[in-house]
């Protein structure tokens, strides 16, 4: 009984770091479209992963195993995968479409799960349901076309379906502040030669988006993307991406609070869908998920 309501603890406690990322991510939306009025998209991710991995940088230290440069490499490729399709799709989409395209990766991770021998529980995939409708409701708003932006946004969500999985086995074996920087200092490190060939004459304005840069990188990247790999140690990947899925409702309100945006009672009740999915998913599916669970974040 002990061993259960510690695993319980541990799982509140995961839980709440990833609604607090998701929390992070969804207010950086609005600091993602403030700041793409002055800069480019591969300056804007650059700067704002390379400000990251200094964030966290006294904390993993210079020196890395090979297998943690290794897992470091793979999972800061993979994100600037993502990073980069994302930015550059929502140059050609509208925001509402790029934000219920991209929290698609929510159904990815449990297929990608299923696909390499892992079976997730019926209240995980209710809870995917759940979202994914509420998400529907939140962010398609001016119709259901897809355009280029949208398959780009659309491939950037399977992408962060594979980082989710990458961040799931890897935290387990590695340090996660030593796998937060090498991730960030990859993305940074590709991101910005793209911007000096193709993009340089294009940022002469970057000084207005000093501070979505800055909330980008030591809030987004430093700060959640950290939380996340803490987070995925303790959590299965499934039930991570229908709580990390919330910042869209996050990047809802926040648009609604600070930028003036539109905000309806349709709009108000996907957002509760969304919520109640990442309850269900979060819930656990039987009772031996206790027996073999760990009993503490580390």
């Amino acid at each position: 009984m002990l061993k259960s309501e510690n695993h319980g603890n541990v799982k509140l406690k995961a839980d709440a770091l990833l609604l607090l990322a998701a929390a992070i991510w969804g207010f950086a939306f609005v600091a993602q479209r403030q700041s793409m009025a002055y800069v480019t998209p591969f300056f804007f991710n650059g700067s704002r992963f390379l400000l990251g991995a200094l964030v966290v940088l006294p904390f993993s230290g210079w020196k890395f195993s090979k297998e943690e440069l290794k897992a470091g490499l793979i999972m800061g490729f993979v994100l600037f995968l993502a990073a980069s399709l994302q930015q550059v799709g929502i140059v050609h989409t509208t925001a509402g479409k790029a934000g219920f395209i991209t929290g698609l990766y929510m159904i990815f991770v449990p297929i990608l799960g299923s696909l390499s021998g892992e079976s997730s529980g019926f209240r995980t995939w209710l809870g995917v349901v759940t979202a994914v409708t509420g998400l529907y409701l939140l962010s398609m708003t001016d119709g259901a076309v897809l355009a280029i932006g949208d398959m780009l946004i659309l491939l950037c969500a399977l992408v962060f379906a594979v980082h989710v999985r990458l961040i799931g086995h890897y935290s387990r074996l590695h340090s996660p502040f030593k796998l937060a920087f090498l991730q960030y200092l990859v993305v940074g490190v590709l991101s910005l030669p793209l911007w000096i060939f193709q993009e340089k004459a294009a940022t002469s304005g970057w000084q207005q988006s000093l501070i979505p840069i800055i909330y980008g990188g030591v809030l987004s990247a430093g700060i959640a993307y950290t939380l996340q790999i803490f987070a995925q140690r303790k959590a299965p990947a499934a039930d991570c991406a229908v709580i990390l899925s919330l910042e869209g409702a996050f990047a809802g309100l926040g648009g609604y609070l600070i930028l003036g945006e539109y905000f309806s009672l349709r709009m108000l009740f996907g957002c509760a869908l969304m919520l109640c999915g990442a309850i269900l998913a979060g819930l656990p599916e039987k009772k031996k998920e206790f027996d073999n669970a760990p009993t503490q974040i580390t």
